[in-house]
């Protein structure tokens, strides 16, 4: 495991941070195992009136309590795998949060993507803090202000790397990550949140 320091990244109105975790042979472990051990999931969503695969495979897991709503779906979690557990402790201890969930995404090749969003959901709170962990293909990352277009910021996650989006970030920037034209390898991403709000609590949507 590095022992690099966060590179705080300058983003107004946003806490974002990176660091290089894992180096690329433990990157590279750390994909294997995870890529084998988590049930990988094919979600449907309704998309213009007629149900689609998303564009990925996905496994939502953490703590029985630990239920989460993302686009009108209710996820109720899969258990901690061993993998999937010791990254929990080790990324909740360099982010100083106690993470009780994860959301795992297989993206299988450059058509596998995700498309612009923000981790707003009332499960999450008011400033979620979402700690988010790369292996497999270097793959590119988008930010974007949700009143200032003129604010964005794009970024190569590379295996082993670790990118922290914390206080304001989610209720100012929506983010994604793009489909390529190249030809890249499977890309393992997790990201772990910390659900604290009672499942179907409402709160206002900014």
């Amino acid at each position: 495991m590095s022992g690099a320091a966060w590179q705080c990244i300058a983003l107004p109105d946003a806490d974002v941070r990176l660091l290089p975790l894992f180096d690329a042979t433990q990157a590279r472990d750390w994909f294997e195992r995870l890529r084998a051990e988590i049930p990988w999931e094919q979600h449907r969503i309704r998309l213009f009136g007629r149900d689609v695969d998303v564009p990925r495979l996905s496994c939502w897991m953490g703590d029985v309590d630990a239920v989460y709503t993302y686009s009108r779906v209710r996820y109720e979690p899969r258990p901690w795998t061993p993998a999937l557990a010791s990254l929990r402790d080790t990324v909740s201890a360099r982010c100083g949060e106690s993470y009780n969930s994860a959301l795992c995404n297989l993206y299988r090749d450059g058509s596998d993507a995700m498309g612009w969003h923000s981790d707003n959901e009332p499960e999450l709170g008011a400033h979620p803090s979402i700690a988010s962990l790369s292996f497999g293909a270097t793959r590119r990352f988008r930010l974007r202000h949700r009143r200032d277009k003129t604010l964005h910021l794009e970024i190569e996650l590379e295996p082993g790397s670790l990118l922290l989006m914390a206080g304001a970030t989610q209720e100012n920037y929506r983010h994604d990550l793009p489909r390529t034209a190249r030809q890249v390898g499977p890309r393992v991403n997790v990201t772990f949140r910390r659900i604290v709000a009672p499942e179907g609590t409402s709160r206002p949507r900014r």
